[in-house]
């Protein structure tokens, strides 16, 4: 689809994600074992035909960079194909960065005047789903639209936190034209939430852009643009009926890591063919997993390069995890090459890139579900988080919702247990 050009919104990190966010952006977070979030936006656009696609980042984004590369883990290289990172450009100041949304396309209308398209497909970078874009592209054409929105149900008691729409019945369950638009509501009425994919004709998302910086009026698609144009122009949304995971709390890309296993997962990696940057993680040159005499594994994901010699269950394994024997990983997400010493366990932990966790360490351990006390927002069903490259000492007692800096050695730890609801560091 060359007269469509895609355009992902990949640069930002969200406070909800606490330590998982301090060194990269949420797209660039790992996921599912041997992914990145951002892989589910380009292995849809991959699959839909849309080759042309700039990344708009600007927060730590190096991670992000050595992943997507040129572009080509996911066929977007060639004369009229590939993936460019597009950093904040018009700025001047060293505080100039994207200040939201319509600001960082504001800020990149050359990358789209140089291509020429006659669509532009605005992608939230951060979101687990597969989506076949080329349906709503037609929806969009044939309904002769200025922007049409991909909508997905919610529950009505989380819809408080999404931009939400109501659509008449003009198309039944396809779609219909947007007569309503309401940016994260207090009390909501609709149940309908903004996926973040947006379908704009090219020339009025400039124009749209422009007179937005012209007049300072906001920076923000949801909250600033989309409203100001119901009555306008012709504004359309496409309903998608399959999965969609919102990972913005720590709580829901647990969750997503859950939905992963089970006989029937509802996030199907291998079905839905997402792809990734084999050379990121070394996954290229790791040798297959091993399960070692007397380990127990029993619904989890493994992936190359692990050494399992004690018990995992319900559990996420990036590459080059080793859990030593009789040490138990159970409810749990290890990035790559964490090591879990004889006789640790580990209950509802998720553990950054290189943590190791010392002999006898138990990290999520008891019954008390205090909430966290510096986040108790964000902490409270049990999950705790340890820091990158953390070296957790042997015999350590850490408890639920807790949370645990990165890059510490075993001499930070001054105590022998915390209680459940501390940070530490």
């Amino acid at each position: 689809m060359n007269e469509v050009v895609a355009l992902i919104l990949a640069g930002g990190r969200v406070n909800e994600l606490s330590i998982l966010t301090m060194h990269r952006p949420k797209s660039a977070i790992p996921f599912g074992g041997m992914y990145r979030v951002i892989d589910f936006a380009l292995s849809n656009l991959m699959h839909s035909g849309i080759e042309r696609v700039g990344i708009l980042s600007q927060f730590r984004s190096g991670s992000l960079i050595r992943h997507i590369g040129i572009g080509s883990s996911w066929d977007m290289t060639g004369r009229d194909r590939g993936a460019t990172m597009l950093p904040p450009t018009k700025g001047i100041a060293d505080t100039d960065w994207y200040r939201g949304t319509a600001d960082a396309v504001y800020q990149n209308l050359e990358f789209l005047e140089r291509h020429g398209p006659e669509l532009v497909l605005i992608l939230s970078g951060d979101h687990i789903y597969r989506m076949d874009y080329g349906p709503m592209i037609e929806y969009h054409r044939r309904k002769e639209a200025d922007l049409t929105i991909a909508f997905t149900e919610t529950p009505i008691d989380q819809a408080h936190r999404f931009g939400l729409g109501r659509l008449d019945d003009e198309d039944g369950p396809i779609g219909g034209r947007l007569v309503d638009y309401v940016e994260k509501p207090e009390r909501p009425t609709y149940t309908a939430a903004s996926m973040t994919v947006y379908l704009f004709r090219a020339g009025l998302l400039a124009h749209l852009v422009t007179e937005n910086a012209r007049h300072g009026e906001g920076w923000e698609f949801g909250r600033d643009i989309l409203p100001r144009m119901l009555g306008r122009h012709r504004v359309y949304g496409w309903r998608h009926r399959g999965y969609w995971g919102y990972t913005r709390t720590v709580d829901e890309f647990w969750q997503c890591h859950m939905e992963l296993l089970g006989e029937r997962p509802r996030i199907d990696l291998e079905g839905w063919g997402v792809r990734t940057n084999l050379d990121h993680f070394g996954l290229r040159d790791r040798s297959p997993a091993l399960l070692l005499s007397g380990s127990t594994v029993e619904d989890a994901r493994i992936s190359p390069g692990c050494r399992v010699s004690g018990t995992v269950r319900n559990s996420v394994l990036f590459p080059g995890c080793r859990v030593a024997r009789g040490a138990v990983v159970e409810h749990s997400i290890l990035f790559p090459d964490v090591h879990v010493e004889r006789d640790a366990v580990l209950d509802r932990v998720i553990a950054d890139i290189g943590v190791t966790v010392g002999p006898g360490a138990r990290v999520g351990d008891g019954d008390d579900d205090r909430p966290n006390r510096s986040v108790p927002e964000l902490l409270r069903s049990g999950i705790t988080l340890v820091g990158k490259m953390t070296q957790l000492p042997g015999g350590v007692r850490i408890g639920r919702n807790c949370i645990v800096g990165p890059y510490f050695g075993p001499e930070r730890f001054t105590e022998q247990t915390y209680s459940s609801g501390e940070t530490i560091g």
